[in-house]
């Protein structure tokens, strides 16, 4: 899992697809961060394999390894478990009864889960 801060630096690789370190610091809002931290952060993002770099000359083209949906799947998944037990069905009711949807919300939701129960169906 990824810290707040190399979750930032992630959204950025998955929006540019490859950033060098002066890419990635004119990407992150202000306050910016030191561009030692932001080093830092990339460090521990190759060791955890999320991230990987090509060396060009004396500078690195930082690139994710993970796809988002990858990631974001996962994030969910360990959310629904932790939180709902692992059942799908107490995250949809908490999700649909709890969050203030609207109607057309609520009636696209449905449309998207008709539309994947047909999928499987065939």
């Amino acid at each position: 899992m990824l810290s707040k801060g190399e979750e930032k630096i992630m959204r950025i690789l998955w929006k540019k697809k490859t950033a060098f370190m002066k890419d990635i610091l004119e990407e992150l809002p202000e306050p910016k961060p030191a561009k030692t931290t932001v080093s830092t952060l990339l460090k521990r993002m190759v060791e955890k394999e999320m991230v990987d770099f090509n060396t060009l000359g004396s500078v690195r083209e930082y690139y994710p390894k993970v796809s988002k949906q990858s990631y974001f799947s996962k994030r969910f998944n360990e959310f629904k478990s932790n939180f709902f037990n692992d059942s799908s069905t107490q995250f949809a009711s908490f999700f649909t009864k709890n969050t203030n949807l609207s109607i057309s919300e609520l009636e696209e939701i449905r449309k998207i889960i008709n539309e994947e129960i047909n999928k499987k169906k065939q």
